[in-house]
């Protein structure tokens, strides 16, 4: 197959960064359609905190700018568009450098942006369900109590994004394992010699962003170690093999 010049491959990263905008504004419009509904799914954990932690003394959630509930709700289905539209505009990505791949790295690759999205999910619905919750209520139970809560819904809906989107990336942890072994940046004796080493650094970066609770940080820093045990487990069955029929 003759290959394309510079300006063709130019022409090709052009259209392929129109199509996933178009991808991306599609997608956007029907999530701000659903705009509210998104929005109320990240208000459960706190509405329900509300509703049954007796601590808290009428809460409320409020907003206080005239374009809060507008730019909250723009925000959140912008963020909910591009997790959705993923698979799509990540397939848009994978047909401008497949060509550029030899067959084997084609195989390799391929089930890694799968992977990728379904451990993506599986991150935001454990921040969601498990530790948005348990932060609401550790803070909630700090410092003085018996006061009223007053919530700005701008602030919470933005907080609480982030922490989804941040527990996606972080469940990303055995894909990186996976990637950076195939790729041969690390040995499966490596990934077991610094195991101590990568739990002092979870248990730091729990530390940082959960409250000063104990609990808190272990509920995170538990399943950063699964993750971790997991992408040596997939190294293990996967990555092994692989490196074995390939130096064979």
């Amino acid at each position: 197959m003759q290959e394309k010049s510079i300006f063709e491959h130019l022409e090709d990263l052009r259209s392929t960064i129109m199509v996933i905008a178009i991808i991306l504004f599609i997608s956007f419009v029907i999530t701000f359609s659903y705009g509210d509904f998104f929005c109320k799914f990240l208000l459960g954990p706190l509405r329900h905190t509300f509703v049954n932690d007796l601590t808290i003394i009428n809460g409320k959630i409020i907003y206080i700018g005239i374009l809060d509930k507008v730019l909250s709700q723009f925000q959140v289905s912008l963020w909910v568009a591009i997790i959705i539209s993923s698979p799509l505009w990540f397939y848009q990505l994978w047909r401008f450098i497949k060509p550029g791949l030899y067959k084997k790295e084609v195989i390799v690759v391929r089930p890694f942006i799968i992977l990728s999205f379904i451990l993506f999910c599986l991150g935001v619905s454990f921040g969601h369900y498990l530790v948005l919750p348990i932060l609401i209520k550790t803070f909630a139970h700090f410092g003085v109590q018996n006061i009223q809560a007053t919530i700005n819904l701008k602030d919470y809906l933005v907080l609480s994004s982030k922490l989804l989107v941040l527990s996606g990336f972080v469940f990303q942890i055995p894909n990186v394992l996976l990637v950076i072994g195939f790729i041969g940046l690390v040995s499966e004796d490596m990934l077991r010699s610094n195991r101590r080493y990568v739990y002092l650094g979870f248990a730091i970066f729990s530390a940082m962003i959960t409250p000063p609770d104990v609990l808190t940080m272990t509920i995170l820093w538990g399943p950063l170690i699964l993750l971790y045990e997991v992408g040596l487990l997939f190294f293990i069955f996967i990555v092994r093999p692989y490196l074995k029929k390939q130096s064979a």
